[in-house]
């Protein structure tokens, strides 16, 4: 699957149903999936806070150095992570990930099991 262009965690063929960001008509976050809370924790981790009560932690190692994300490797720039107004989590350098991505990746949920109306239209792709 080719990832969303820009959110990184989420696929392609997710935005196309309206999962992630419709990029094109701008912010798009279920009820419950606006981040509240971030902290950085070592080992490129999150612990994250969602408005709907629900907190975990996730692990962004795999991306430390790829793309965008070689900002990561200088020392302390992974901490820098904050909440932006919308509910997403971003750094310096423009580097943001959508919320909703970031709560299925937490809770180990699918995207139809938030949106089942998505189980249709995954069937037919």
């Amino acid at each position: 699957m080719a990832n969303c262009y820009k959110y990184s965690l989420a696929t392609l063929e997710q935005c196309r149903v309206g999962v992630c960001i419709d990029c094109t008509s701008g912010r798009y976050y279920p009820k419950g999936m606006e981040i509240s809370e971030a902290k950085a924790l070592p080992g490129y981790r999150l612990e994250l806070r969602f408005d709907n009560g629900e907190s975990g932690m996730v692990d962004l190692s795999e991306f430390v150095g790829r793309s965008v994300f070689a900002a990561w490797e200088k020392p302390g720039e992974f901490e820098q992570v904050t909440v932006t107004a919308d509910g997403a989590v971003e750094w310096p350098g423009e580097i943001d990930l959508c919320p909703d991505a970031l709560y299925l990746r937490m809770t180990g949920k699918k995207p139809e099991d938030l949106f089942p109306s998505l189980r249709n239209r995954l069937s037919h792709a």
